[in-house]
């Protein structure tokens, strides 16, 4: 019996894995359709989506405040997940997500300066957070490669500093302009409520361009995985392919971070459930990553914004809530793995 669920899963498996997940996506988002201080029947749901007008009700909510918002998560949950995947690739680390080693928080930051200092250039903040979440992602890079072998619990320890001062200065500076600044502590802990049509314009063109560059390098960053000098014996520049997925995943965690705040966890979670099924193949590590981190926060929003009515959370509360524990069972794991691997 053990043999048999050790066993791999074939490509064809995979794939329809990957089928699957993207129908469990289309069941939340009906679900979060529906759900809401205002719920409507499945079949106005439908009817809505066949396009026929249905009540007006339902068109204005639906149409204009659900849908868009779901929409949103979607598309910043599938950036998060992919971010993860790639910075995990990079960073031969299992531990590295866009929150925890300051992508998101770098991405926070550098939003929050241009909404400070060039309050007026609202479109400059997607290429402002992207800005931030690269250079945030390149200092980690440099410390990997400073720390070499020993880099993964070191990586961990300087990435949450890294992020928790970065934080502190996002703080501070909503803080000090707090009468001027549109924006509330719930951008911080990250959060879809009000998204419209406007913001899932704002992050689908990097979506769409970022994830799809992402899946074509996958085979390159499988290569990675094996190590620098076999990649670079079958004719892979290291430098080159770690710079242009250090790039994707900057282009995914600061768009995401520019719509949605500094949501955290779901680029750890999401691609380690992947790689649990699917193992470490890109190939199919990736789009399986994309859809889980999407799946994960569509399911967190609803459940933020239905569980505590007439309250509605921050959806970064419910995803630190999951992913925390998550963390340090892993981390755990890798102290563990680490531990007897220096006794043998």
């Amino acid at each position: 019996m053990k043999n048999v669920l050790r066993r791999p899963m074939t490509a064809r498996a995979k794939t329809m894995l990957i089928f699957l997940s993207a129908l469990a996506l289309g069941a939340v988002t009906l679900i979060g359709l529906v759900s809401g201080t205002i719920r409507f029947s499945l079949e106005e749901v439908l009817v809505w989506m066949s396009g026929h007008a249905g009540n007006d009700l339902a068109v204005q909510i639906l149409g204009n405040v659900r849908m868009p918002r779901i929409i949103t998560g979607i598309l910043v949950g599938m950036n998060l997940g992919v971010a993860g995947v790639l910075l995990q690739g990079v960073l031969h680390n299992p531990m590295a997500s866009p929150n925890i080693i300051g992508v998101n928080a770098g991405a926070g930051l550098a939003a929050v300066v241009v909404m400070t200092v060039f309050p007026g250039r609202v479109p400059m903040i997607p290429a402002a957070s992207f800005l931030g979440a690269l250079l945030t992602a390149t200092l980690i890079c440099s410390l990997s490669a400073a720390f070499g072998k020993s880099r993964t619990v070191h990586i961990v320890l300087a990435g949450i500093a890294v992020s928790n001062l970065m934080s502190a200065v996002t703080s501070g500076l909503m803080t000090i302009n707090s009468d001027t600044l549109d924006i509330t502590y719930s951008w911080l802990l990250g959060s879809l409520s009000g998204k419209s049509w406007a913001a899932v314009q704002s992050i689908l063109p990097y979506s769409v361009a970022a994830l799809a560059l992402s899946a074509f390098i996958s085979p390159k960053i499988n290569l990675l995985t094996l190590g620098e000098e076999m990649a670079e014996s079958v004719g892979l520049s290291v430098k080159v392919c770690r710079m242009i997925a250090l790039l994707f995943a900057a282009i995914l965690a600061g768009s995401a971070v520019s719509v949605a705040g500094t949501i955290g966890f779901i680029g750890l979670i999401a691609p380690h459930a992947a790689r649990l099924l699917v193992g470490n193949d890109h190939r199919f590590l990736v789009p399986l990553s994309a859809l889980f981190g999407a799946l994960l926060l569509a399911a967190s929003d609803t459940i933020a914004r239905t569980v505590f009515l007439p309250v509605e959370l921050s959806v970064g509360i419910i995803t630190s809530v999951l992913g925390a524990p998550f963390f340090l069972v892993l981390l755990c794991r890798k102290g563990k793995a680490e531990s007897v691997r220096r006794m043998k």
